[in-house]
């Protein structure tokens, strides 16, 4: 029997033979390179990177498969601290893969009944208790002795990182974790996730960053940050008012407002899927993560639902309707009569067929499993923040603004992602705030991306614009990640040259100006210098170079040449005043000022003539790496 084979059968059979496809691409990919091949002594983490709901797990079930077929026996499969997430996840890996001895958290009879009999995976929250609940259970078994452990953490990024590692302590989910891996013999980690920027900015030495990296590209139809979140403002997005989801808990008039819009819209678009034969129409209000504003927002929708009913054949309703009617036409050009349309829609009004749902940590899984058919408004909070999957969610009303915002955090937010939406009749109503930093997130995402696409994961750089962070602070090492600023000059105090012959060639053909230049020669140039201390390394800015390569291959910088400068070693300062206003009037781009000194013995050079690098990255963007 082929485990993989059978999975691979089973999504054919439920009709998603591209996706199909595609875990068999990473199956083929991944296996031989690094399951087939795995020493059976050494502890391997990897990182397996998708774009948000984007098919992640169905890739790490193919992976789960294909290493049962190689002979591992015991699987660990990881989620967020999150009830519903974990009874989600429980209840598709016993649908999905029925040759295996699936177990729950309670489950601890079943594991050691099964004696290793079919392979067991175990699916756990990233609690503290359970986990280490788990690894007593693996420590008496004794499975683990002579078998390697195949562990998979879902959003890897969340909770498994140590929150305190610049405490000089490590948190109790990280040391658990850490302590399974211990069990056994061996064992390969797997870290699954769609915003990797945390665990790439882990050093090696703390055990957490991955050695080997993969990227599966969405299969067709995917709907993700390209198509919602680019520069440009697509007409599937609309833009409210920063301040409207603040003053709508304050309004108790039916006044016209993004949110009153939303479910006109969520209401036409809903009426168009049922009426081609859909089951099920989902629109999610995300406002913050105070649960009582959560049953606030419940109830102005409830307040908005019963204003429309009562007045939807008024000249002003059908006059809102009709402009609503019209804009996803304009996407959606097979959509159905408008008469049609509000046939459904009064229909369902009066039979109560609108589905209003408050989801948060306060609900279980039971009852969140209600959107899974009809047509619902959901509101909700954190819960619904990292691999929870809403079903044909078309409409989404989005107001969550954080103080200091984190690229990883708000971008698991983004549930509108997805397979199974109708582009034509998606909206995504967001303050123009939100849509700027969801906007230049999808950048740094496609950015990272193609990075990873090389396969070189200690390559990797990441920049954000200074308002918004990577990740959260504490599961980063204060003394491994470094951080540049965009628009500040930056030089070595103790240069030199690896060959400034070479150097002296390469500037040769430039004379004292200004010029533009393809960022290669930068790359070219940063090659030949060394620092004489660890205040300026050439390889970090290098990467940088590298990574607004990647972004754009034919992208430009500032090459600034300046000779004969007669400059004291170690004195702080480099730029004259009149060079350092010339490169600060260029802020778009990147600005390399090279000066060649004269190596004056009673300035500390030795009588040795050397080229002195000072490099302003562009923007006002923080750039980091390792």
């Amino acid at each position: 029997m082929s485990y993989v084979n059978n999975y691979l059968k089973h999504l054919m059979e439920s009709g998603n033979p591209a996706l199909a496809e595609a875990v068999r691409d990473t199956v083929d990919k991944i296996t031989p390179a690094y399951i087939t091949t795995f020493s059976y002594k050494d502890h391997v983490v990897s990182l397996l990177e998708g774009n948000v709901q984007s098919g992640k797990t169905s890739h790490l079930f193919g992976l789960i498969c294909s290493a049962a077929d190689e002979g591992f026996k015991l699987f660990v499969l990881l989620t967020t601290d999150n009830n519903l997430l974990q009874q989600q996840t429980l209840y598709r890996v016993r649908k999905d893969l029925p040759d295996f001895c699936v177990c729950g958290e309670s489950d601890e009879y079943s594991f050691f009944t099964n004696n290793m009999k079919r392979p067991a995976i175990i699916v756990l929250k990233k609690n503290s208790q359970v986990l280490k609940s788990w690894k007593n259970n693996f420590s008496s078994s004794h499975f683990c002795e002579g078998n390697p452990l195949f562990i998979v953490d879902d959003e890897a990024d969340a909770a498994s990182l140590n929150t305190v590692i610049n405490k000089n302590k490590q948190s109790s989910v990280n040391r658990n974790l850490e302590e399974i891996k211990k069990t056994a013999s061996s064992s390969i980690y797997i870290q699954v996730t769609g915003t990797p920027q945390a665990l790439l900015l882990q050093s090696y030495q703390s055990g957490w960053r991955p050695y080997f990296t993969h990227y599966f590209s969405p299969g067709k139809d995917y709907i993700g940050g390209n198509e919602l979140f680019p520069y440009d403002c697509p007409p599937y997005v609309i833009l409210t008012d920063n301040e409207e989801a603040t003053e709508l808990l304050k309004d108790d008039e039916f006044a016209e407002n993004g949110l009153k819009k939303a479910v006109l819209y969520h209401l036409v678009s809903s009426a168009e899927i049922f009426l081609n034969g859909g089951t099920v129409s989902n629109f999610l209000i995300h406002p913050s993560v105070k649960t009582d504003q959560h049953q606030k927002f419940a109830e102005k929708v409830g307040d908005y639902l019963n204003e429309i009913h009562l007045s939807i054949d008024e000249p002003l309703i059908n006059d809102a309707f009709t402009a609503v009617y019209n804009d996803l036409a304009a996407t959606k050009p097979s959509i159905s009569p408008f008469d049609v349309i509000m046939e459904n829609i009064n229909l369902m009004l009066e039979t109560d067929g609108v589905n209003i749902l408050v989801i948060n940590s306060r609900n279980s899984f039971e009852d969140n499993v209600k959107y899974e058919s009809g047509v619902n408004i959901i509101v909700g909070g954190n819960s619904l923040g990292r691999g929870v999957t809403i079903p044909k969610l078309q409409t989404t009303y989005y107001c969550r603004v954080a103080k200091s915002p984190q690229a990883d955090t708000m971008w698991q937010h983004s549930r509108m992602f997805g397979y199974d939406r109708d582009l034509g009749l998606m909206r995504v109503f967001i303050p123009p705030v939100l849509y700027k930093l969801f906007a230049e997130i999808n950048a740094a995402n496609n950015s990272i991306i193609s990075q990873i696409e090389k396969g070189h994961p200690e390559e990797v750089n990441i920049h954000y614009p200074k308002k918004l962070r990577p990740t959260r602070k504490n599961v980063l090492d204060d003394g491994v990640v470094k951080t540049f600023t965009g628009g500040v000059n930056y030089f070595p105090f103790y240069p030199e040259n690896e060959d400034i012959s070479k150097l002296d060639s390469i500037i040769e053909r430039f004379g004292e100006d200004t010029y533009s230049v393809n960022l290669r020669l930068f790359e070219e140039i940063l090659e030949n210098i060394i620092s004489g201390s660890d205040d300026w390394e050439p390889e970090d800015f290098k990467g940088f170079i590298q990574t607004i390569r990647t972004e754009n291959p034919s992208a430009q910088g500032r090459l600034i040449v300046r000779r004969n400068r007669d400059i004291g070693k170690g004195t702080g300062t480099l730029l004259s005043p009149t060079d350092r206003a010339l490169g600060d009037s260029i802020t778009d781009e990147a600005v390399l000022t090279m000066y060649k000194i004269t190596g004056n013995k009673d300035k500390g050079w030795n009588g040795r003539q050397i080229w002195i690098p000072n490099i302003k990255l562009p923007g006002k963007e923080v750039y980091y790496c390792i």
